[in-house]
């Protein structure tokens, strides 16, 4: 099962309170095409065939396919600076068990 981290959980939970998402809304991830990546989108439900995580005022929704590729897997976000020099946050996926950089 995809992990967490409290970095990553604060930042999801900061997007979907800054987008006014109702309750049960949360953050989506698709694999439409794992080979080119995966989509993440702001979501006010989850579909039927997503596989939902939830944390206190968290939800995330894994479509089946993500969910498949995630599974092992832990979701942070690492800070990353972008053309204009402002400091932004980047979600990122690694290895369950290992340090996230």
């Amino acid at each position: 099962m995809l992990a967490i981290t409290d970095t990553a959980a604060e930042a999801i939970k900061s997007l979907t309170t800054d987008a006014e998402l109702p309750d049960g809304g949360g953050l989506r991830i698709a694999a439409t095409d794992p080979e080119q990546g995966l989509e993440l989108s702001l979501a006010a439900q989850a579909d039927q065939s997503d596989t939902v995580l939830t944390g206190e005022g968290l939800n995330v929704f894994l479509e089946p396919m993500a969910a498949e590729v995630l599974d092992d897997k832990v979701l942070d976000v690492q800070p990353f600076t972008n053309e204009q020099g402002q400091e932004e946050l980047r979600f990122a996926i690694g290895p369950q068990g290992e340090p996230q950089a």
